[in-house]
């Protein structure tokens, strides 16, 4: 696909933005990674990233892609739901920042609405007070859990599993979950690294729910937020989207925001920066904050 370098995160810039959003019958917001930085969550681009984060994984020379995936289960449990357990209590702990309210407002101005797909499990979305029935998480939620094995195609929250994490050692020091059906170790309901045993059935069925919902729309605005092309599954969606409805992206990511056409939006920024700086003029169109 031929790509067209963005102009600079200026007025005009801002201005087409702000047009599009405008001119939208609904909102398709598209979030990678990157959406996540601006609450303070971290960052696990490269081993740098990751192992300031955590420190104990850094000195067993274990990164993300050996961490998250089911291997590490196997064996070493206690490490592996310290990694995971400590993210779960983080991810419930932190606040959405600001750019989640003002895609909100957005969407729910429009005719149609807004619907969200996320490679993101922390479920802050869900956090910001957005619609549960037009969120698709791609990847699944850390905030559900499933069997191992599997021994079964079951899901479930995991609001009773409260982790007690060694942050220095990254250990679990209480009682992992168990699977209620056949009493084995149960593992976070994400899509891990070399993962064949996720279990995608609650992430399918939001997918179909958001295909049923894109089928109605007719001037949806796709906004794509700190979505990288390491792990392109946020911008393969985009790109189906636009290519299959023939509309427009506004693309805000402070590396990658190279976009498809000279009609739509590049802004190399992060999430809330791009956001607010987008608002300022719908602002003073609406006259309103």
């Amino acid at each position: 696909m031929n790509t067209h370098a963005s102009s600079p995160p200026d007025a005009s810039a801002a201005q087409r933005a702000a047009s599009l959003i405008e001119q939208a019958d609904a909102l398709i917001v598209a979030a990678g990674a990157g959406m996540g930085i601006d609450s303070g969550l971290p960052d696990f681009r490269g081993k740098d990233g990751f192992w300031r984060a955590y420190p104990a994984l850094q000195e067993a020379q274990i990164d993300f892609y050996k961490i998250a995936s089911p291997p590490a289960f196997h064996s070493s449990p206690e490490r592996a739901w310290g990694f995971y357990g400590h993210r779960l209590a983080l991810y419930r702990e932190t606040v959405p920042h600001h750019g989640y309210n003002l895609l909100k407002r957005w969407g729910e101005r429009m005719r149609h609405g807004l619907s969200v797909f996320t490679s993101n499990v922390d479920g802050q979305f869900q956090k910001a007070g957005f619609d549960q029935a037009h969120i698709h998480e791609c990847h699944g939620s850390i905030h559900h859990l499933q069997c191992l094995k599997p021994c079964c195609e079951e899901v479930w929250v995991a609001d009773n599993f409260k982790p007690d994490v060694d942050e220095q050692r990254c250990h679990l020091r209480n009682s992992p979950p168990f699977c209620p059906h056949c009493g084995g170790l149960a593992r976070p309901n994400v899509l891990m690294f070399d993962d064949w045993g996720w279990i995608d059935r609650r992430s399918a069925a939001q997918g179909l729910r958001q295909d049923a919902w894109l089928s109605a729309v007719t001037r949806p605005i796709v906004i794509e937020l700190g979505a990288g092309t390491a792990i392109p599954s946020v911008r393969h969606f985009s790109q189906r989207v636009i290519r299959h409805l023939g509309r427009r992206l506004i693309r805000i990511n402070p590396n990658e925001c190279d976009v498809p056409t000279q009609l739509d939006v590049g802004l190399p920024m992060g999430a809330t920066d791009g956001l607010e700086l987008i608002a300022k003029v719908l602002g003073d169109i609406r006259s309103c904050g």
